[in-house]
């Protein structure tokens, strides 16, 4: 029997009681996956499970870095990143700097698929990037740039599709050695980015729900991907337009797949495929 309503808001309320955590504006049908994932992890029924968010502030810690981890990968969605590789980034080449912020980055992935492709356009030294999440771990693997190979190898499709070919020019092909971007160690299971595009991104601990200022006031493209999905209505409302105050007007953002813009909000932007630019 999975976990009720009340159960959830239980948990809700412990974590918001015990920490500056509050997950009361996520969606409910994530979050009891998520919490009935941390029971059978960690062995426990529901009741022990409050016990010890209450009376263990590592365990709690923990738990939220379990709860907040979203999956993945490089250049995940090719036709995403073909879109931002012919559609999107040419519009920055005048630009002194490109400003990109990477918000919910996770582990990294993403923020080295879009590395690797600026530096292929010749925009690498014009970027700024920021790459934020809430759950430290993660951001420490970002840094770290070191990723499962055998969890990766598909992923080299991705990369082939966006790097090496045009689709809308099948007779071009760049012939880019993945060495250039990355190691692989087969023996130890290791994808391992270079050392150079690791000093790029600035990656700092950043909680959306709060909506805390970042450092960087404006930027030209936010990459948001697969992390609204987990929040209500109301939630979503506030992070779009803490989003939309941070774009320069005609900079653009991006969600998930399966995420758009919902509200009042959506007038300010005009949707171009998967990309928003704002008005």
């Amino acid at each position: 029997m999975g976990l009720s309503d009340k159960e959830v808001q239980y948990f809700i309320s412990t974590i918001k009681n015990h920490s500056e955590y509050d997950f009361g504006e996520y969606s409910e049908k994530s979050l009891k996956r998520r919490i009935q994932k941390v029971i059978d992890d960690n062995r426990l029924d529901f009741p022990m499970l409050l016990k010890r968010l209450q009376k263990q502030p590592e365990f709690l810690e923990k738990t939220v870095k379990d709860i907040t981890v979203n999956t993945t990968e490089l250049f995940r969605d090719p036709k995403v990143w073909q879109d931002l590789r012919f559609r999107i980034l040419p519009r920055f080449r005048d630009n002194k700097n490109i400003n990109i912020w990477h918000a919910g980055c996770s582990t990294g992935q993403e923020v080295y698929s879009l590395l690797i492709l600026l530096h292929e356009m010749g925009l690498y030294d014009k970027a700024k990037v920021f790459a934020t999440d809430l759950n430290e771990d993660a951001l420490r693997e970002a840094k770290k740039g070191v990723y499962k190979y055998r969890f990766n190898i598909g992923y080299l499709d991705n990369f082939d599709k966006v790097i090496k070919e045009n689709p809308f020019n099948y007779e071009e092909y760049n012939d880019v050695d993945y060495s250039k971007y990355f190691r692989i160690n087969k023996s130890e299971d290791a994808l391992i980015i270079n050392d150079f595009l690791k000093k790029k991104p600035i990656f700092r601990k950043h909680d959306l729900v709060r909506g805390d200022n970042l450092y960087f006031a404006k930027f030209d493209l936010i990459l948001c991907r697969n992390v609204i999905i987990y929040f209500k209505y109301e939630l979503q409302s506030k992070v779009f337009k803490m989003l939309h105050d941070h774009l320069y007007t005609n900079g653009y953002l991006l969600f998930g797949m399966h995420e758009s813009m919902l509200g009042d909000i959506a007038n300010k932007f005009d949707k171009k495929g998967h990309f928003y630019r704002k008005k």
